[in-house]
């Protein structure tokens, strides 16, 4: 065979290869599969030995006496202070990680609806990446086992239902912190434009955690840094990387659509109850 006839066939061989295995990431709950059957929550993109270890990534938290935790405990004070106000209000919806309710979370700082319906890749990229964000924080959560301020400081939290399990689960980092920084990551590289809205969104999820008195500040600034580098993780997955650049074209699209924008009222109002306390730590 003679070079003119073999780079012909060389690179017609390499794009066959490389369209045979390209993932084809799927939008369809039961593909996906759960974490735990009936639990509601997909299994993520990553498998366990893959997500960052949270125990060789944060120092302890902080000590008994210390000025960590005294500053800890001035930050519950002041944030828990705005429980029953609409940021509370907001508080105990961030709570929330079921979907389709979750799914709306970043609707607003996106400027655009986000569902199952109207943005599948996309609603599919939040339910698998809660998975991985919120599993990389346990191998420290389950050493470290941080009693939750509403319990050390008898008090009580924005989500009584939840307090009997909460009790039981470690307090640091905070899984919530974690995965909400998380897809205000994932969501800032879909729509790059939007980055201030979507990081200050993913900062007042977070906060959020405070707010309602289940997470302490060091709890919930650890948690970011885990979901950062689970994202950075996340960008060696192909079907992960697939599932984005499918995203980015949804919400492309959408932009095209007059009735893709959420409510203007709602989201006038969320952007009010988030900047009152931005400068609130953490």
């Amino acid at each position: 065979m003679n070079l003119k006839s073999f780079w012909p066939l060389l690179m017609a061989a390499l794009l066959v290869g490389g369209c045979a295995t390209s993932p084809v990431p799927t939008t369809s709950p039961a593909d996906v599969g759960e974490t735990r059957p009936g639990s509601g929550y997909l299994k993520g993109y990553l498998a366990q030995a893959e997500q960052p270890d949270s125990l060789a990534l944060l120092p302890p938290p902080p000590e008994a006496g210390s000025a960590a935790l005294a500053a800890d405990v001035a930050a519950f004070r002041s944030l828990t202070a705005l429980q029953g106000t609409p940021r509370g209000a907001l508080a105990v919806r961030d709570a929330n990680l079921r979907f389709p309710q979750a799914a709306s979370t970043f609707s607003c700082a996106l400027g655009v609806q986000i569902s199952e319906q109207r943005t599948p890749h996309l609603n599919m990229l939040l339910r698998r990446t809660l998975a991985d964000a919120g599993g990389a924080t346990y191998k420290a959560k389950e050493k470290y086992q941080r009693t939750r301020p509403f319990v050390m400081l008898k008090t009580g939290s924005c989500t009584p239902k939840e307090e009997a399990h909460l009790a039981k689960d470690g307090s640091y980092p905070s899984g919530h912190s974690a995965l909400g920084w998380a897809w205000a990551l994932v969501l800032t590289e879909i729509a790059p434009e939007r980055t201030d809205a979507l990081l200050q969104r993913g900062r007042a999820f977070a906060q959020s955690r405070g707010i309602c008195g289940v997470h302490w500040r060091s709890d919930i600034e650890a948690g970011r840094l885990i979901g950062a580098a689970t994202v950075s993780r996340l960008h060696a997955n192909p079907v992960f990387t697939a599932q984005m650049a499918a995203a980015r074209q949804e919400v492309a699209q959408a932009r095209s659509r007059a009735d893709s924008a959420p409510p203007a009222a709602e989201c006038t109002a969320e952007a009010s109850v988030i900047s009152g306390a931005a400068s609130l730590a953490p």
